[in-house]
């Protein structure tokens, strides 16, 4: 399971997934029955020579799931790679949002 943060803005959600070792075409990012799945395969064939001395984590595949409401809109969801660490923007849908209401005067 690779290490996450979530960070919440008025306008988002964003998701921070440390995915060391994962290059961007072997990471998939499914969404089905209103859950985030986000997966990431790693190529072993880089390892295969490396005998460690010391290791803090297990080299292997990540994967971990997010069940999502429905205050976010699930068709602009984005995402970005770069040196193994996934960033997903989840915006909020317009109702979820903080608005200010205006009191008319009568």
């Amino acid at each position: 399971m690779p290490n996450t943060d979530i960070y919440e803005t008025e306008n988002a959600l964003t998701v921070v997934v440390e995915m060391p070792g994962v290059e961007k075409d072997k990471v998939n990012i499914d969404i089905e029955n209103d859950v985030l799945l986000i997966e990431g395969l790693i190529d072993y064939t880089q390892y295969a020579e490396m005998q460690p001395v010391y290791t803090e984590y297990n080299v292997g595949h990540y994967s971990r799931k997010f069940s999502l409401s429905n205050k976010i809109d699930q068709n602009k969801i984005s995402a970005e790679m770069k040196d193994g660490v996934l960033t997903l923007t989840l915006p909020k849908a317009e109702t979820a949002k903080p608005r200010k209401i205006k009191i008319s005067l009568k």
